[in-house]
């Protein structure tokens, strides 16, 4: 294993978002360990974690990760995004095909990646999955909820 420092780890994860924004996945190859062990969707391998990405630009073709904050320590980065796009694509969320509803979405992320030898080789995410679900329309609040939330 090559050691590397925290610094050199966030240069990693910032080239992989802006490989991610700009749509070059070509880089995947040279930023992503072939054996990458995806916690998050529970899967494996290189070919996986690509295709959620690509899915991702089919159905939110506008898509775009900011870097919000990144903290490093040892072989694991963390970093805050925040993602906006438009979704104008089919989705193929977990195997039902979500037809295109124009609507906007803005949602906060949070990822962990553990880099090894220059890679990111595994990973962990969180995000608001009811605010992203909600700005599709997938889900509604209950009336208590729409009071606490949006009432006066």
């Amino acid at each position: 294993m090559i050691p590397v420092s925290p610094e050199e780890n966030k240069a990693i994860v910032r080239k992989f978002i802006d490989a991610y924004n700009t749509r070059n996945l070509d880089l995947f190859s040279e930023l992503v360990d072939p054996g990458y062990i995806d916690n998050t969707h529970k899967q494996e391998g290189i070919e996986n974690f690509r295709k959620l990405y690509e899915l991702a630009f089919v159905a939110f073709p506008d898509w775009h990760e900011e870097i919000v904050d990144m903290i490093a320590e040892e072989d694991k980065v963390w970093v805050c995004v925040e993602g906006t796009g438009t979704h104008t694509g089919e989705w193929n969320c977990f195997g039902a095909i979500l037809p295109p509803t124009g609507s906007k979405v803005a949602i906060t992320m949070i990822f962990i990646w553990r880099i090894a030898d220059g890679r990111l080789a595994e990973g962990w995410g969180v995000d608001s999955d009811s605010d992203f679900l909600y700005s599709l329309g997938l889900m509604k609040y209950t009336e208590k909820g729409e009071e606490m939330f949006f009432g006066d």
